[in-house]
């Protein structure tokens, strides 16, 4: 194993994890904005404050157990999931290009999310307390 991939593999799993951090705060501290979007992007209507907290609170533990490399399979599994159903859901705005720029950011970022869920076996700079060991090449 390259020196360096566990090292590369934290810095996408903390680049991750600041998007998700702030869309995480987004819901918490703005919880009408996080209505909005989710109304707009999934057609989830109608929320009040509370549930929108409770989805906050429920993401903001993910995404430090994400942060940690705890459950890697089930976390990094998650963070794919939410964050493939996000890009995708914008689908519309790709369609016009030059006029939503930043949604093309998307991309980068849900490979990365791939990457770290391919790889997490090779992850090994987390507080989990896995085996350490990295799978032999075979």
């Amino acid at each position: 194993m390259p020196k360096q991939l566990p090292f590369s593999l934290l810095l996408l799993r903390l680049g991750v994890f600041t998007v998700f951090l702030f869309w995480t705060l987004d819901k918490l501290f703005y919880p009408d904005h996080a209505a909005r979007v989710l109304n707009a992007f999934y057609g989830f209507g109608g929320l009040g404050d509370m549930l929108i907290y409770v989805l906050g609170v429920a993401q903001l533990v993910l995404i430090f157990a994400f942060v940690a490399g705890f459950l890697k399979t089930w976390t990094y599994g998650a963070i794919l999931f939410f964050h493939g159903m996000s890009t995708l859901s914008a689908f519309g705005k790709y369609l016009e290009p030059f006029d939503n720029l930043l949604f093309f950011a998307a991309w980068p970022m849900l490979a990365a999310c791939i990457v770290l869920f391919l790889l997490r076996d090779y992850d090994t700079l987390t507080l989990s307390r896995g085996s350490g060991k990295v799978p032999s090449a075979s």
